[in-house]
């Protein structure tokens, strides 16, 4: 079997995963309205989720270092499916709240195991274009898992949703076990020498990017149906439709993404993917979008929103390509801090304000995350220089 169709396999893990991180976001008003809760609260079933897949990662990582990666891509899937039944019964906050946590400790260790192992199939390079395509699992799940949770949400319930991902997690294990080659695991790594990487100038700064550039995205996706139906006064069958079309872009995202940084190098398409992802936020709150614009303007959104992903997972491995495992594990920490106080920020919003407004929030998130960038390609080029001297 060639290596990207085990590349795909784990896409496709990344796919269920995908999905029941952001499936909530598309079904959000659904679960407040059948829980009784103020939206803003069911707003934070994201941030739970991001800040246990967050703080839970690195030590997970660190803790089952020495398990070998297939059966560690394995376990996690198991622990998965556990999370989705719980969601499936679940009637209440607390017991959903508790399906969140159970769902981001096993996402976690299957996202990092998943990058790690594909990265370790493809030759060099090759590398940026095949951690593309397993974040193109993650994104797919907007396309297809988002989408679709809203449509069984409107016509039969939430809850049906996790029973879906649940059934996909058995057939992906089935498919782990047979196809994808044993990788053994290494020497733990203690979680303080992970977060010593932190000390690297350059990690740090780059951290620092994904940290402002997903807090961006998380304000206002975490929102996005409220947002969709109050803002651009979309009817409640074009939030799905808009959905999907989102989708759609944010797996171009991701492949034009990896596939630009192999191409034209990881500062250029950081900093152009950022550019454009804050100027259509703002051009959502600095007009009225009609239907059409709207939904032309959330595939631009999805599009360069997704393209930083695989760029900066680039970045990290050719930073220290040593460490690559650590910093990937690092860097979707900071994801997930960012998405957690992105939908946290969202939620404050949404309750003192309206939620009309998350998009001038969003849109300032992304514009630091850029010129942080900025900085880092600058203050790199000098020191090139100073080296050449």
């Amino acid at each position: 079997m060639k290596y990207y169709w085990r590349v795909y396999l784990l896409a496709a893990g990344g796919f269920l995963v995908g999905t029941s991180e952001f499936v909530i976001a598309g079904v959000l008003d659904r679960i407040a309205v059948d829980l009784k809760i103020p939206i803003s609260l069911a707003g934070q079933l994201v941030t739970v989720f991001s800040l246990v897949f967050a703080l839970g990662t690195p030590l997970l990582v660190a803790v089952t270092s020495r398990v070998e990666r297939k059966k560690l891509l394995s376990i996690s899937l198991f622990v998965f499916i556990i999370g989705n039944l719980l969601a499936l019964f679940s009637q209440d906050i607390s017991l959903l709240m508790a399906s969140r946590v159970i769902l981001a400790v096993s996402s976690g260790i299957y996202t990092v195991t998943a990058l790690t192992l594909a990265a370790h199939l493809a030759p060099v390079e090759k590398k940026g274009g095949v951690i593309a395509t397993v974040i193109m699992g993650f994104s797919s799940s907007l396309i297809i898992g988002v989408p679709m949770g809203r449509v069984i949400a409107n016509t039969f319930d939430w809850h049906y949703l996790f029973a879906i991902v649940a059934g996909g997690g058995v057939l992906i294990i089935i498919a782990i076990s047979k196809w994808i080659p044993h990788l053994e695991g290494h020497r733990p790594v203690s979680l303080g020498i992970q977060l010593s990487s932190i000390k690297d100038r350059s990690i740090s700064i780059t951290l620092s990017v994904t940290f402002f550039w997903i807090m961006g995205y998380s304000i206002v996706y975490t929102y996005i149906s409220p947002y969709l139906l109050a803002h651009t006064h979309l009817p409640n069958n074009w939030v799905g439709i808009g959905l999907f079309a989102f989708g759609i872009f944010s797996i171009i995202g991701s492949r034009f993404g990896g596939y630009g940084a192999d191409r034209w190098g990881t500062s250029a398409m950081l900093i152009s993917s950022l550019l454009l992802h804050a100027l259509v936020l703002l051009l959502f709150e600095l007009t009225h979008p009609s239907q059409f614009v709207s939904l032309i303007l959330m595939m631009l959104w999805a599009g360069s929103s997704w393209a930083t992903a695989p760029v900066q997972q680039l970045s990290l491995i050719v930073l220290a390509p040593q460490a690559s495992e650590i910093l990937l594990s690092l860097n979707t920490s900071i994801l997930q801090i960012g998405m957690a106080a992105g939908a946290a920020a969202g939620g404050a919003i949404v309750a003192r304000f309206s939620v009309i407004h998350i998009g001038w929030a969003g849109a300032v998130s992304v514009l630091i995350a850029c010129a942080t960038a900025v900085y880092l390609q600058r203050s790199g080029h000098r020191a090139e220089k100073a080296k050449q001297l």
